[in-house]
């Protein structure tokens, strides 16, 4: 469904206070979109008053999968790859973006607690055999 700018938005029920927790953490926030309308995502974005809380936006149209936007966040914010946690609900930019080192995780209603500890139980897990590779 297509929706217009002066259309209200909303998030998933856990959504806005899963933000708000990770950026109290302070931890880095950013978005990845293959949205072919970035002016309305943007929009929609200031709209939700959470435009503020991401380090970066990479909002555009892409015919392949995320690795661009990927790409672009770890050049702006020098994070890498594998210090990254991603959810989306679409498996083949899961699957692009882990075989990138990016912790992935699917969703198919939104991120909400239980998606969120998922990821975090997957990237603690990530990151021990990271250390336990290089310490070899």
């Amino acid at each position: 469904m297509r929706r217009s700018k002066r259309e209200t938005p909303s998030l998933y029920p856990h959504a806005k206070g899963i933000l708000y927790a990770l950026k109290d953490k302070r931890i880095n926030l950013a978005i990845a979109s293959r949205s072919p309308t970035a002016d309305t995502a943007n929009t929609f974005l200031d709209k939700l008053s959470i435009k503020s809380m991401f380090v970066t936006k990479e909002i555009f149209f892409s015919c392949k999968n995320k690795t661009d936007h990927f790409r672009r966040i770890q050049t702006r914010t020098g994070i890498p790859f594998n210090s990254m946690l991603f959810f989306d609900d679409e498996d083949w930019n899961i699957e692009a973006a882990s075989k990138m080192g990016v912790t992935s995780i699917y969703v198919d209603n939104g991120v909400n607690l239980r998606a969120l500890r998922r990821g975090l139980t997957q990237f603690t897990e990530n990151q021990n055999a990271s250390d336990k590779n290089q310490r070899k």
